[in-house]
């Protein structure tokens, strides 16, 4: 074993140029949503040069539509398949999902990005660029990873999976078309920027809607109206209560270095039409986070319930109730225990590598494996190359050497999980 540790280690050293070429032409690619089509089209030859058995669809079906997981406002995939490639191992050995997702955020105002979005530039040992380090680094990592079992003829016992799924960023479509599709495994890493800690936890999240009613008036005779904006208000400040009662039951240690675990963001306001009225409408759109372990239904019903607690402080609220809907992005928690023997291969070939104990936390955000953990049975540890920070920000860029890195002590676990078929 120690043998093929070490030839991985030197043949991933040696075509580190090969990944960073691949992350660039990756990320030149513009995969917004509804754009994975040509980011889609490099991974598939790239898989297709690697021997892998390739299965690539379009996930628009009504089994996927009719999901309870299913959550996207998008129904047409059109053009922008999911892929997957297997590298079949002989049999007795355990397999595993490596998933990355393709997508990426919008790039926001180009003005304040110093290079082009989609430039792929490179300087001093950062490669920029919108997806660099969320995802498709770490998308890299897998498959150069996996490139170096197969350049070396190591065959293992176990099955790999590489995923290359659409739709993570808008509630995970993509992996739960693939989970419907019959993939499942003993295990599964998915590469989000860690910034090479490791994850085995991960926050769920659902937006929501919360419509407010006032009773317009005149500006000049405000008092003759209620003001929705007054009393969305109050709407915030109880949500900003609830915020707090939630996160102060969370005692778990692997939050000890984040503030708020489980945060309820407020990312949108609407109200009003004319500065002279009083509005009798506010919108305001958010997002609740949810504990690992926790039911997404009981997040809502306590949220539901502790809002409606408004119409013993203010009797308007009795006469008007608030209108709340629940839409658009939902991202499933996940948690694994972290002596799970995943992690345990994990933590073991981090040491291997980088000759230190790995920092593990639980994840300040969503990911598909949720989806995994849940809807199918497959252990997920999250792991992955990038700065968290720069995920969704101008100016996003990865660390190559970081990349570098996460290949190799996945390459390592793939060994210790899948074994090594003599």
């Amino acid at each position: 074993m120690e043998k093929f540790q070490n030839d991985i280690l030197e043949w991933l050293k040696d075509n580190r140029a090969r990944g960073a070429r691949l992350l660039q032409k990756l990320v030149q690619e513009n995969s917004t949503r509804g754009n994975e089509s040509s980011a889609q089209a490099i991974i598939i030859e790239k898989c297709r040069r690697l021997g892998l058995q390739l299965d690539i669809w379009e996930i628009d079906d009504d089994h996927l539509f009719q999901h309870p997981a299913y959550c996207s406002d998008r129904n047409d995939y059109k053009g922008n398949p999911n892929v997957v490639g297997i590298l079949k191992g002989s049999g007795g050995g355990k397999s595993i999902i490596l998933n990355g997702h393709i997508d990426v955020v919008p790039v926001g105002d180009h003005k304040t990005w110093i290079h082009e979005p989609f430039s792929g530039h490179i300087e001093n040992g950062r490669l920029y660029g919108r997806g660099a380090t969320d995802m498709k680094g770490g998308t890299v990592a897998l498959l150069m990873a996996m490139e170096s079992l197969i350049a070396l003829d190591i065959k293992l016992k176990g099955d790999v999976i590489f995923q290359s799924v659409i739709e993570e960023e808008s509630g995970g479509a993509g992996t739960l078309a693939a989970v419907l599709r019959g993939y499942r495994a003993d295990g599964a890493i998915i590469p989000e920027p860690t910034n090479l800690r490791i994850f085995p936890k991960q926050q769920g999240s659902m937006w929501f809607r919360i419509t407010v009613k006032g009773r317009a008036a005149h500006g000049g005779t405000r008092y003759e109206g209620v003001s929705a904006i007054e009393k969305s208000v109050k709407v915030i400040e109880r949500l900003q209560d609830l915020e707090k009662e939630r996160n102060d039951k969370i005692i778990d240690p692997l939050y000890k270095k984040v503030p708020i675990p489980i945060p309820i963001n407020i990312g949108k306001i609407h109200s009003g039409e004319w500065p002279s009225s009083v509005p009798d409408t506010a919108v305001i759109e958010g997002r609740i986070g949810v504990a690992p372990e926790e039911e997404m239904a009981s997040a809502k019903a306590e949220m539901e319930q502790y809002l409606f607690g408004l119409q013993k402080e203010d009797d308007w609220f009795s006469k008007h109730p608030l209108q709340i809907e629940w839409f658009g992005g939902r991202w499933v928690p996940g948690s694994l225990e972290t002596d799970h023997p995943l992690m345990n291969a994990l933590t073991d070939s981090f040491f291997k590598r980088m000759n230190t104990a790995p920092i593990i936390e639980a994840s300040p955000w969503g990911t598909d494996g949720g989806i995994l953990s849940t809807i199918a049975d497959t252990p997920v540890v999250v792991f992955g190359p990038g700065i968290t920070e720069t995920a969704h920000d101008a100016n996003e860029y990865i660390a190559l050497e970081d990349l570098y890195k996460a290949s190799e002590i996945i390459a390592l676990t793939l060994l210790n999980w899948c074994e090594v078929d003599n």
